[in-house]
């Protein structure tokens, strides 16, 4: 017996997009082909990069809210945001919404230390370490002292991004990423693991990896994470062999 109940099936995830029109490339959360999964979208108007980053969202909450409920009116059962700093309306979202929200990719600091050795800590990787704050830390559960540095001293990726702009050089966007990484674990040798605050730089997480020698966790992985407990896998009746996701 089918049930209903909602307008919309099969996208468990709905996403807070902010209105932006720098390239989406593949493993950026704007681009839908970057998720194994189908996902909702919900522009959030005049919530401009810049304005989100370097304004801290001022204005924007009532916004927000209002987009994460009809996400939540489309079928979502979970809501997520395409930027960390974000993580100043994590709960807002939360009460205003009604299902689980993950804000921030910074949400995961507290796990990743969880799992270093003693003596190694979590460094974070921002698009502007200025305009990252006791505030957005403290929203997310991250201790004060955290190492940070941010790519705002590159000659591509903060200024694409946070200028909006309609082009992008990757390579050149990759390059300020492995140069503020290195720059990271070179000020703070006990950083044994990197967190990437902006969503735009999952894209890069391997290079990142490849280059300062240490784990890099993203805004990917840890939506991966979030999907997961809102569609757990089916694995089919005992002895049967696990059903495709276009099955489930």
């Amino acid at each position: 017996m089918a049930t209903g109940g909602k307008p919309l099936y099969g996208a468990r995830l709905g996403i807070l997009m902010l209105e932006a029109r720098f390239p989406r490339i593949p493993g950026d959360m704007g681009n839908a082909a970057t998720w194994p999964f189908p996902v909702l979208y919900r522009l959030v108007k005049d919530a401009s990069p810049e304005r989100v980053v370097r304004n801290r969202a001022e204005g924007l909450l009532d916004a927000f809210k209002q987009a994460a409920a009809d996400l939540v009116a489309q079928g979502a059962d979970g809501i997520t945001t395409n930027c960390g700093f974000l993580s100043l309306f994590q709960r807002e979202l939360a009460a205003h919404a009604g299902v689980p929200v993950a804000t921030s990719s910074l949400m995961q600091a507290q796990a990743i230390q969880a799992l270093l050795p003693p003596g190694k800590r979590v460094g974070i990787l921002t698009i502007d370490a200025a305009a990252l704050t006791h505030a957005h830390l403290a929203a997310a559960n991250v201790p004060a002292d955290t190492p940070v540095m941010g790519t705002e001293g590159g000659r591509e990726f903060t200024r694409a991004i946070l200028g909006n702009e309609e082009r992008l050089d990757c390579a050149a966007a990759e390059a300020d990423m492995i140069d503020a990484g290195r720059a990271l674990v070179a000020r703070d040798p006990s950083v044994g693991a990197v967190l990437l605050e902006c969503t735009n730089m999952a894209p890069y997480s391997r290079a990142l990896a490849q280059a300062i020698k240490r784990p890099v966790f993203d805004i990917y992985a840890f939506v991966n994470w979030f999907h997961a407990g809102l569609a757990p896998r089916d694995f089919g009746p005992p002895g049967s062999a696990p059903r495709p996701w276009s099955d489930r």
